[in-house]
């Protein structure tokens, strides 16, 4: 009989490490679920940046004036026949002597 008591707690403490410490165990199980809510949150972020990024392609594809827009701000391009001007503010004798010091 104190064989058989002795047996069977061994098992359940066998099962014991098995269900708290090895593989499967519940500390994994609550690991893996931090991983799978933080790729949740970065899955979201990039779902909404394919979203803006396929509008935005969809714009250009349908109208000039979205592609016309883009190639004046990032390209800096003007339409024949528009003057370019380009506002420079002038430097203070102390600005101009900080930049020509490097500072």
């Amino acid at each position: 009989m104190k064989w058989l008591a002795a047996g069977l707690l061994a098992l359940l403490l066998l099962l014991q490490y098995r269900l708290w410490f090895a593989e499967g165990s519940r500390a994994e199980l609550s690991r893996l679920q931090s991983k799978i809510e933080t790729q949740q949150a970065v899955n979201a972020t990039l779902r909404t940046r394919n979203r803006k990024l396929e509008l935005e392609v969809l714009d250009l594809q349908r109208g000039l004036d979205s592609l016309e827009e883009r190639a004046r701000k990032d390209l800096g391009m003007i339409r024949e026949g528009e003057t370019f001007y380009q506002l420079v503010d002038k430097k203070t004798p102390e600005k101009a002597a900080e930049s020509d010091d490097g500072n």
